[in-house]
């Protein structure tokens, strides 16, 4: 069986590697320090399970899960004996091991694994656009001071929530309209847009760059919510 380890602390990733040379059947081909640089992995190739840590440095494993539209199965090592109940309800995870992880466990917790039924591919919620017009339309009119002004969406910046307003930020210049972010996020269409956080909406097509929990449009740094990182990371197009 062929396997992954994806663990910030390179003491950690050693010991579960060091414990994996001594079974016959399994075999390391790679181990990763963040979640990021696994679902680049992830993305062009297949494994057969993963050791995966709970907590993670702005991305913790269960985002993680969250982004893998079919993850394979999946043994948890942590420190941290309080996420047993919220890891089950993971298809995906087989097993959950706490460290320091000794040799007798680990082998059981191979032994369920080779057990455990294969996972099943999530059922996405959302395989349509909440609005099926809002994909084939390019923009949209919004009533400023009794006026009817159309906006491009691949015009547009981002959108940001203030109070019964909302900010629509586009290349030639900026528009308060009084609604909601719920109600506009209906009218945009999804391959271009994605919320990031409560009060942000952001066209994915004008990201300069994302750090940590925040991301980069046009001079704008907007912050991103830990509920929302796994849309957004779903979303991009990683190399």
């Amino acid at each position: 069986m062929n396997c992954i380890i994806v663990d910030d602390e390179a003491a950690s990733r050693m010991i579960v590697s060091h414990l994996c040379s001594q079974v016959d059947d399994v075999t390391v081909i790679d181990e990763f320090p963040n979640a990021l640089q696994a679902i680049k992995f992830l993305n062009k190739n297949e494994v057969d399970f993963i050791f995966l840590d709970i907590h993670m440095p702005d991305f913790t494993g269960f985002d993680f899960l969250d982004t893998l539209a079919n993850p394979p199965k999946v043994i948890l090592t942590t420190s941290d004996r309080n996420f047993a109940i919220e890891a089950f309800e993971y298809d995906c995870i087989v097993d959950y091991l706490v460290k320091p992880i000794t040799l007798p466990r680990f082998i059981k917790a191979l032994q369920r694994l080779e057990s455990a039924p294969a996972a099943a591919a999530p059922v996405t919620p959302k395989e349509t656009p909440a609005n099926p017009e809002a994909s084939t339309e390019k923009e949209m009119y919004v009533n400023i001071d009794r006026r009817l002004i159309k906006i491009e969406f691949d015009k547009i910046f981002l959108i940001e929530a203030k109070g019964d307003y909302i900010l629509i930020k586009t290349e030639q210049k900026n528009y308060t309209v009084h609604s909601t972010l719920k109600k506009i996020e209906e009218k945009l269409p999804d391959h271009l847009f994605v919320k990031v956080h409560r009060s942000y909406i952001i066209n994915i097509k004008k990201i300069i760059d994302i750090e940590d929990n925040s991301v980069l449009i046009a001079r704008d740094v907007i912050p991103i919510s830990r509920s929302n990182r796994p849309e957004l990371m779903k979303r991009l197009n990683l190399l």
